[in-house]
Order: structure tokens, then sequence, then C-alpha cells
């Protein structure tokens, strides 16, 4: 069983904002496999199910962003679950471009708050993540109010795609290949690829 959690914060104010690209992306999994994340436990919302035969816990924590440690040590211990090797976390990260994926098998928390939040709950920063670029800060904004702003409907547009490559990545790295996961997703688009 693999545990696969999208970070977040719960409430409608927050809905399609940078923050929540990791709830966005455990629902578009949720839609696609027919799971049903909908069972509150754990401080979390929590759906089971298969993906392509592997059985999988779906997370969306409900403890807000800077917290999510809580719930996801809660669901691990809770299914006695490895995290270096069954946990995979879905999140926001502003150093990468919008839509481009990065991932990783352990590493800091690189500022994210949730993911320092997840290290310091499970007492390790080993275990496997998806980071979806978010774009970076525009010079002058607050940080905050960036990763909690809404996505343009072009940025919408490419968040869709890469919510497709999100779902890539989960299968392969389901199926035991995180290191053919990371030498296909892991690349760094070259502005000469891009369509004249």
């Amino acid at each position: 069983m693999v545990i696969i959690a999208g970070l977040g914060n719960p409430t409608k104010e927050y809905e399609n904002t940078r923050h929540n690209i990791g709830y966005m992306a455990v629902d578009a999994l949720a839609d696609r496999y027919n799971i049903s994340v909908m069972d509150c436990r754990h401080k979390a919302l929590i759906g089971k199910g298969a993906i392509n035969g592997t059985k999988v816990v779906l997370v969306k924590p409900l403890t807000y962003m800077n917290l999510s440690g809580e719930a996801i040590k809660a669901v691990i211990d809770y299914y006695k679950a490895d995290a270096a090797s069954e946990l995979i976390v879905i999140y926001d990260d502003i150093s990468l471009d919008v839509g481009q994926l990065r991932i990783r098998k352990k590493g800091s928390a690189g500022g994210h708050n949730g993911i320092k939040n997840i290290i310091t709950n499970l007492g390790d920063d080993t275990f496997l993540r998806i980071k979806i670029g978010v774009g970076g800060k525009p010079k002058g904004y607050d940080l905050a109010d960036y990763v909690l702003g809404h996505f343009s409907r072009e940025e919408l547009e490419v968040m869709k795609d890469s919510l497709e490559k999100v779902d890539g990545a989960v299968n392969l790295m389901l199926e035991g290949g995180v290191d053919m996961a990371m030498n296909k997703y892991n690349v760094k688009k070259n502005p000469k690829d891009a369509a004249p």
C-alpha cells in the first residue's frame, strides 16, 4: 500500500491557489481512478483505492499547510507504512517554472513550511515527493500573498497538462521505477524547444 498525500489548505477560499496544487493533484488522481476522498480521519480527508493494481491511500491533510506533518504522521502510523518507500507527497514549488515537475527521494524542505512540518513529525527527510512548479514570486510581491494567490487562466491550462504528467509520474513510481520517473520528468524546459 502506498500513501499519496497532496498538500494544501482546506476551505473554499484556497481552492485553485498555487499553494493548493497538491490538493488539485490528489483530486485529479481520485477522479481518474474513481477513488472517493471523503473519509474524514487522522486530521485528513482520505480515500482508499487502487492505481493500476497498486493499493493506494489518497490523503488531503485538513490541518492547514504549516501543520501537514501531523496528519501525514497519523496516517503513516495507522497504516504502519514505511515513509521512505510508501509515501509520496505532492506539493507546490516556487523555484520551478509553472507546471514543471521535479521528483525527489529525500531532501530539505527548501523553505516549504508544509514539508518542514512533515520532516519534523516524521523525524526524517527521506520520503518520495513530486514538486509541481508554480513559478517564482514576482518582484515586489509578498511570498504568502503569491502562493495563496489564484492561478491565471493561462496558468490553469498549463497546470491541467502538468496534472496529467503527475499521473504518469505516480504510475512509474508505483511500479518501482522512481529513478525512471526522475529521468523522465526531472527535465529542465529548454526555451528553444518551445513552439514558435
